[in-house]
């Protein structure tokens, strides 16, 4: 379950969207919770509609020229029936915010926001920004990089080397999005994306060495804020018994579901002279090469066919 606030969301778009607060700074404003706006039939935020409301009304110049035509105790009726679910009202394109909306906003202590900007680029910027906010997520242990563009989270048994090949892929250009636990959020259909708590941001640890801070070390370049999880490689213990488990030449790609999304997922054995670098970044131009239709695998075995049909 995620939930924001109103200050949380004035805060984070303030300057993107120059919101002023017109009427509730600094009262316990209301918030928008994940699981009651998913079960709703309410808009997530749109123009001020009385028929199918929105959590986030937008009062727009649309909405001012009809105000300007309607009595204000008519006003004031259609508003209450649309209070109750409101987290809260932003008046756009520079309007003045009309009398009505300050007198139910009062009685129902919700908090009021205006802007200058259309308000269309409003309910644009705000319904991505709500998107991440409110998505779905769990936490996974491992550490999340950007390995040649491409998401990838290294996974296995505490001890096996995750924290040390992270650190030998940044050095090599990667970058840094979480280490030891990665929250993934389920911003769309089909995708996660990785963050790392607030805590824990910058912060590499390796044993021996301790905690690394990644961007005083390698610079601004070698760290992210977020990155989607496109690849998840899971490294193995050098244990006779797994290592024999594990495909020697898996002819399906295996992959593992999170939050109902299916990342794909290659497993790597750990033991002694193996590059483990080099061959996550093999594992990633193999992954970007087969989402173009190129698959080795598949390749060798219409060749091998062939062959065999020849002779």
């Amino acid at each position: 379950m995620s939930t924001i606030s109103v200050n949380k969301l004035f805060d984070d778009n303030q300057e993107a969207l120059s919101l002023k607060w017109e009427m509730g700074h600094g009262a316990d404003t209301r918030a928008l919770d994940s699981n009651v706006v998913n079960e709703s039939s309410n808009g997530l935020i749109g123009h001020l509609n009385l028929i199918h409301p929105n959590w986030i009304q937008i009062f727009s110049r649309t909405e001012a020229t009809y105000f300007r035509d309607t009595a204000l105790q008519s006003q004031i009726q259609s508003l209450e029936k649309i209070a109750a679910n409101t987290a809260c009202f932003i008046i756009s394109d520079g309007e003045s915010c009309p009398q009505s909306i300050v007198d139910v906003a009062k009685i129902h202590n919700i908090p009021v926001l205006c802007s200058t900007l259309p308000s269309l680029q409003i309910i644009w910027v705000i319904r991505t920004y709500l998107g991440r906010a409110l998505a779905d997520y769990i936490t996974h242990h491992g550490v999340l990089l950007d390995v040649l563009g491409v998401g990838v989270m290294i996974t296995g048994e505490s001890g096996v080397g995750k924290s040390e090949l992270a650190l030998e892929l940044i050095s090599r250009g990667s970058g840094l999005v979480a280490d030891d636990i990665v929250e993934l959020f389920h911003i769309a259909p089909k995708t996660l994306e990785g963050r790392s708590p607030d805590l824990l941001k910058d912060f590499l640890e390796v044993r021996g060495l301790g905690l690394l801070n990644i961007r005083t070390i390698f610079g601004e370049t070698a760290v992210r804020r977020r990155k989607n999880l496109n690849l998840i490689v899971e490294l193995m213990k050098p244990s006779q018994t797994q290592i024999a488990q594990t495909e020697r030449l898996p002819l399906h790609a295996s992959s593992q579901s999170i939050l109902d999304v299916d990342v794909r997922k290659v497993q790597l054995p750990v033991a002694a002279g193996r590059n483990l670098a080099v061959l996550v970044e093999a594992a990633v131009r193999n992954f970007v090469l087969q989402l173009r239709g190129i698959d080795s695998t598949q390749e060798f075995m219409a060749r091998q066919s062939k062959s065999i049909a020849e002779q």
